[in-house]
């Protein structure tokens, strides 16, 4: 923990303590914590609560379905919006149950009186304290979702009086809002992501911003990405044929570039016909959701979707975002997260506690098990908490399956970003890159040497049949699956003990210049992500620990030298201790005091002396007053 989060932490357990938020803690189990920043520059403090909350036995009250609480707006002219401050510390927790919020730090071990972030039921508990707070004003002025408040009246008379019945109803509560947030006495307000205003509300626009600001193509390849997201959602629209037939002639071979009001209108027609019904739905709380995801170098898309009458998935809305700042130069594997984490903070109102998982799509294979994962860095389990919330699954279908999503993400008037594996380097930093065996390489031979593993025999023969295979057999063999002829377990590839393969891994993620020397902890996590073997964690140590490199240039750590815990005495007088306090008050020619005590008893003797005391003297002053010494 750094100095400035030292300081931050402490400031705030001084307030909360203060505020009677938390309190001292004893409890036989606890949770860490950690800081997530905030977008002001400050940070925020929160607590892990996985462990505990796999362990909650979950509150099924139901959170409000958005399209019940838009109903309830029609026709109404005036509206104000509230923001509750502080959230779910309103709520206390039940008394007797605080030991279970206990979480520990540098200062000690301390417990949560109020509701917290993060807690699995905490969205469903604040419902029911909102609702209980306002039952007889839902449904006739207010609407409540969470913390999020809107009034809404016929004219400007009764909402004056609305809005004073809601805010005397939070004084008397000792609910506070925060005026940053809140908007007062508007005929426009975004409630939920969603437009209210005097003449009804507007969903589509939110909804289907990514097509709708979709940038004229100005090159083959944008019309050919274009009509390639568009393809997806042929059959929900009509004639998608003859509509799209100018663009089509123009992405033809040898076809000259040359776009007119004909391809203009074809492409603007397409861009409506997507983003008009029946290709839209009308999100429906008591059906599964299905989240289609995907990140390219510059940007993520995603598509919500639920599946219709007909059977078929048809999307609800669609979402296209550049990355921002340091996010361009996340790895693969975090722009994926990235993308799935703004996808469902995008469309919360629909998939934040659904009874059934959000079923997501991503085209990452080592995302499927990303959400069981017990090794997470700083930046995963922020994320890890940022998703507590949310009821989701992950699933992996390979990228040509992934056209919709792929198609936002690619989008023409997003940045240019070249794929990872473009060199951005001069050749001489990777001077001695040669020694190390490239990975594809081993990949290669990793195919070629399971049948020379003996302990994968069993493996791969269930996996050529298994329908023979009896249930028990089935469900010890579940995590394992053959792709392009390499052995996977629970998505990593599985390495045989043939050869070097396992020593070729370990030096290209912790050996090669390119990984420069991880320690322990970061070499797992980089193998990890797409390796595996039994005992991994212990190979990788071991070749960490005895990296020449490492123990050359890394400064050792100290060596901790147990404590040396003195002998208990078994009677008085056995072991003494004394010391000296000194500069006292002259008394005569005394201005020190020897002090002495029997470890026995702990009894003491307080004998005056003066500074200047040699040896003799003391072994003197011990003979005349010390008892049991004699």
């Amino acid at each position: 923990m750094t100095d400035a989060e030292s300081i931050t932490l402490k400031e705030w357990l001084e307030a909360e303590l203060k505020a009677g938020k938390i309190r001292p803690s004893k409890s036989p189990i606890s949770s860490p914590v950690m800081f997530v920043p905030k977008k002001d520059g400050s940070r925020r403090l929160v607590v892990d609560y996985r462990r505990l909350n796999n362990r909650t036995k979950k509150n099924v009250y139901p959170l409000p379905r958005p399209d019940d609480l838009m109903s309830k707006l029609r026709g109404a002219k005036i509206f104000t919006k509230l923001d509750l401050r502080w959230g779910y510390n309103n709520v206390r927790v039940k008394e007797g149950d605080e030991w279970k919020t206990a979480f520990r730090t540098k200062y000690g071990l301390f417990e949560s009186l109020v509701m917290t972030f993060g807690l699995t039921n905490a969205p469903a508990a604040f419902q029911y304290f909102m609702n209980d707070l306002f039952q007889d004003l839902l449904d006739v002025y207010v609407i409540i979702y969470l913390d999020d408040i809107l009034i809404f009246s016929k004219n400007e008379a009764e909402h004056e009086f609305h809005v004073h019945e809601v805010l005397q109803r939070l004084e008397t509560a000792q609910l506070f809002c925060k005026g940053s947030k809140c908007e007062f006495h508007r005929t426009k307000v975004e409630y939920l992501g969603i437009i209210v205003s005097d003449q009804g509300f507007s969903l589509d626009k939110l909804k289907i911003q990514a097509v709708q600001e979709w940038p004229v193509p100005a090159t083959v390849k944008q019309v050919q990405s274009f009509l390639g997201f568009a393809n997806f959602l042929r059959r929900f629209v009509a004639n998608f044929s003859h509509m799209a037939r100018p663009l089509h002639n123009l992405v033809k071979k040898e076809t000259p570039w040359n776009w007119t009001g004909k391809e203009q209108a074809a492409f603007e027609g397409l861009k409506r016909a997507i983003t008009e019904a029946p290709v839209l739905a009308h999100a429906d709380p008591d059906k599964a959701y299905f989240l289609e995801t995907d990140a390219s170098g510059a940007a993520l898309g995603s598509v919500l979707s639920q599946r219709q009458e007909d059977g078929r998935l048809h999307p609800i809305g669609f979402l296209s975002e550049s990355f921002k700042g340091a996010e361009v130069n996340y790895d693969t594997h975090d722009k994926e997260l990235l993308a799935i984490i703004r996808s469902l903070e995008h469309w919360r109102i629909y998939l934040e506690a659904t009874p059934e998982p959000v079923t997501i799509f991503t085209d990452h294979r080592n995302l499927e098990y990303w959400k069981e994962s017990r090794t997470f860095n700083r930046r995963h389990a922020r994320w890890h908490l940022l998703l507590s919330d949310f009821n989701f699954r992950i699933v992996y279908r390979p990228g040509k399956q992934s056209g919709k999503p792929d198609a936002l993400s690619r989008r023409s008037d997003h940045a240019d970003i070249p794929p990872d594996s473009q060199s951005m380097l001069p050749n001489s930093v990777f001077a001695n890159l040669a020694t190390v065996l490239p990975e594809k390489e081993i990949q290669r031979q990793i195919e070629s040497s399971l049948h020379l593993d003996e302990s994968l025999d069993e493996i791969l023969a269930h996996l050529q049949d298994e329908s023979k295979a009896p249930p028990s057999v089935k469900k010890g063999f579940k995590d394992y699956e053959m792709e392009a002829g390499l052995l996977f377990y629970q998505g990593k590839i599985l390495v045989p003990d043939v050869g070097t393969l396992r020593k070729d891994l370990l030096q290209i993620f912790h050996d090669s210049p390119l990984a420069g020397h991880p320690g322990r902890q970061r070499t797992l996590e980089l193998l990890n992500r797409t390796y595996y073997w039994p005992g991994i964690r212990a190979d990788t140590y071991i070749h960490v620990d005895s990296c020449e490199t490492c123990q050359r240039i890394k400064l050792p750590k100290p060596k901790l030298i147990p404590a040396q815990p003195l002998e208990v005495p078994s009677r008085p007088w056995q072991h003494i201790s004394y010391d000296f306090i000194t500069d006292l008050p002259k008394d005569g020619p005394h201005e020190n005091v020897l002090m002495i005590v029997d470890s026995f008893t702990k009894y003491g003797l307080m004998i005056a002396c003066s500074k200047k005391t040699k040896a003799p003297k003391l072994v003197e002053i011990f003979l005349r007053h010390g008892h049991g010494v004699q």
